[in-house]
């Protein structure tokens, strides 16, 4: 690479030296990672990826609860560009994923690219320079993990110094933010008075507190989303063994099936690795029904028209019967959901409706109302079925139980997007208050801002699906960041920036088309705040693929260099004479007569002649003429 595109330290010893990266990357969890090994794939390895925690993977390194597992196939929820044939199960747990991660930063040679416990607090454009200035908080180890309650509640007692090791400030050219979404959890809910009472430990599943002895305990749990729906079944087994657990839920999942592998679970699990390895075209057909049949969930379950509708009662109508079948009848009129399945994320499920036939676990729909040192009080009311549902026979009288432990289970904050980072655009507008001014968080296509030029967002706002992997959405902006990348670093362009009117234009689309999809089908869930939503995608993964493998050009404000305009000009050039020699070539076969356009050979000598030879010879002169041009 040529001197400017390489990792450097500017200004040697005086007081305003610094490091300079051409790429900065914002979090090693998997979107980090993806753009990572592409970016070596592509030949260039001059960059840095700064993750807040104390370990690479982020979802997948923090979230450490008993039972955690991809509840989307792994054979789907991996990279197709480092597939993993050895799975050991369709559904593995995270440790599994979380050693397929660290394995593909050991395959790309890029480990020593990362640096954890390091916070990238705050981002500036410089506009003089054309480079962001980024503030990296080196944190004490272990401290980037614990979530910012935890965090400040430690500053409290043993001052900054015991959370914040230093501050360093350094430069890019480049930033791509592939911070994640489900890290930070949600806090204690306000609303409950008494937290401060309570003797007992208490967390969040997503910082799951290993120390905490269950053993003959009575467990209270906080929600009934995905989350707790794999732990909750194994807290009254080994090695656990609590007494009890209460599981308080505000309204109840659609909860489908896992679905069995080709050929059953025992058989997969015995010889889908060796098949998979040994034939990966096998493995790529399987990921591809995979993906088949998760978008023909879009077409059946996400989308608002009437066929949708009547979809949707059919699909319901089976999960509730399945419902019946599986739990206590006691259960069966607060496990019906009162909006349309997909409008809530839905819970895969193999364990947990079976838990709840295990007399030590409750679940209930009253709400926590007070803490005490060693009980919780539940009620007066509920929260499902509608408390004013007088044919209701769900319980709505006060109970006191006892409490031991309390355990989390209520979500993360994921309507923030980017927070706690700060942005400093070429404007002299943070990022947060640009999104406040127009409605909410916003992205074009989820990857860039107007007024934040080369900085590249990876799943970023709306680009979040029901129905399919994470990971594909995650590879598609992969995919487009580095087309934009390859612009900049090439010294094409100087700057890249998503221009105002189309970042408006896009975002009115979505969010005007997420009005007509399932996400707006009558429940209250974590991809909306005040009737905004900034997670969900309005159209299926074909649509965002094609959208991202084919950028609209015209959308973007490229600020070309002297280069890569001629490089431009030259390539316009090319194809006017490319038209020009086509226009040529087919007068001179009609000039030849009718019986070339019916004798091949006549037609082959002509075409190699006419045309094969002219443009070899045209394209040959172009390149010969980019390759001389002045950086």
């Amino acid at each position: 690479m040529s001197p400017p595109d390489t990792i450097r330290v500017v200004n040697g010893l005086q007081k305003d030296a610094y490091t300079y990266y051409p790429i900065l990357i914002v979090g090693a969890g998997e979107s980090g990672i993806a753009l990572g090994a592409r970016l070596k794939e592509e030949g260039f390895d001059q960059y840095r990826i700064f993750e807040r925690q104390a370990g690479i993977g982020g979802t997948w390194w923090i979230n450490r609860y008993p039972g955690v597992a991809c509840d989307v196939p792994a054979a789907f929820y991996s990279f197709s560009f480092s597939p993993n044939y050895r799975w050991t199960s369709l559904y593995p747990g995270g440790a599994e994923i979380y050693k397929y991660l660290c394995e593909v930063t050991e395959k790309y040679q890029f480990v020593d690219k990362i640096q954890v416990n390091t916070d990238v607090s705050e981002l500036r454009w410089l506009e003089d320079e054309q480079l962001w200035e980024a503030t990296l908080t080196h944190l004490v180890p272990g401290t980037g993990d614990l979530s910012r309650k935890a965090l400040g509640e430690r500053i409290a007692e043993g001052g900054r110094e015991s959370v914040y090791l230093r501050q360093e400030t350094v430069r890019a050219r480049i930033v791509c933010s592939c911070a994640g979404g489900l890290v930070e959890p949600n806090a204690w809910p306000s609303s409950i008075p008494g937290r401060d009472t309570f003797q007992g430990p208490v967390f969040h599943s997503a910082r799951w507190d290993h120390s905490v002895d269950f053993n003959n305990k009575n467990v209270v749990v906080v929600g009934t989303g995905c989350s707790a729906a794999q732990f909750v079944p194994r807290l009254t087994k080994e090695p656990y063994n609590a007494k009890s657990v209460t599981q308080v839920m505000r309204s109840p999942p659609w909860v489908v099936a896992k679905d069995d592998p080709p050929g059953g679970k025992e058989n997969f699990e015995k010889y889908s690795a060796t098949i998979f390895s040994t034939v990966p075209a096998a493995a790529k057909l399987f990921r591809f029904m995979l993906f088949a049949i998760g978008e023909s969930d879009w077409f059946t379950i996400f989308d608002d028209n009437s066929w949708n509708h009547k979809s949707r009662k059919k699909l319901e109508a089976k999960m509730v019967q399945r419902m019946k079948r599986m739990v206590p009848e006691k259960y069966h009129e607060i496990l019906t959901p009162d909006y349309s399945i997909g409008c809530k994320r839905r819970i895969f499920d193999a364990e947990w409706f079976d838990s709840l036939n295990d007399p030590k676990i409750e679940l209930t729909t009253k709400p926590i109302t007070k803490v005490s040192p060693h009980h919780v009080t539940i009620g007066p009311g509920r929260t499902h079925p509608d408390p004013k549902d007088t044919n209701s026979k769900a319980p709505t009288n006060e109970e006191t139980i006892p409490a031991d432990v309390i355990v989390l289970g209520n979500g993360f904050e994921v309507t923030t997007w980017l927070h706690p980072l700060k942005i400093k655009g070429k404007n002299g507008e943070y990022m947060q208050d640009v999104w406040d001014a127009r409605g909410g968080p916003q992205a074009y296509l989820g990857l860039a801002m107007d007024g934040f030029p080369n900085l590249f967002i990876v799943f970023g706002p709306n680009t979040a699906t029901g129905h399919s992997s994470v990971i594909l959405a995650s590879e598609n902006m992969v995919e487009y960041n580095i087309k934009l990348i390859k612009k900049i670093l090439h010294g094409d362009v100087s700057t890249i920036e998503i221009k105002k009117e189309s970042e408006i234009a896009w975002t009115k689309l979505v969010q005007e088309r997420l009005k007509r999809t399932v996400f707006n089908g009558g429940c209250q869930n974590w991809y909306q705040k005040d009737g905004w939503n900034a997670t969900g995608y309005p159209y299926s993964q074909i649509d965002f693929t094609f959208r991202c493998m084919f950028p609209k050009w015209s959308d973007w404000d490229l600020q070309y260099t002297r280069k890569g305009l001629l490089k431009k000009r030259a390539r316009q050039a090319s194809g006017i004479l490319l038209l020009v020699v086509v226009i040529v070539a087919a007068y001179v076969l009609w000039q030849q007569g009718s019986g070339v356009f019916f004798g091949l050979q006549n037609l082959n000598h002509l075409l190699r002649r006419y045309v094969k030879q002219t443009l070899i010879g045209a394209w040959a002169m172009v390149n010969r003429g980019i390759t001389m041009l002045p950086d």
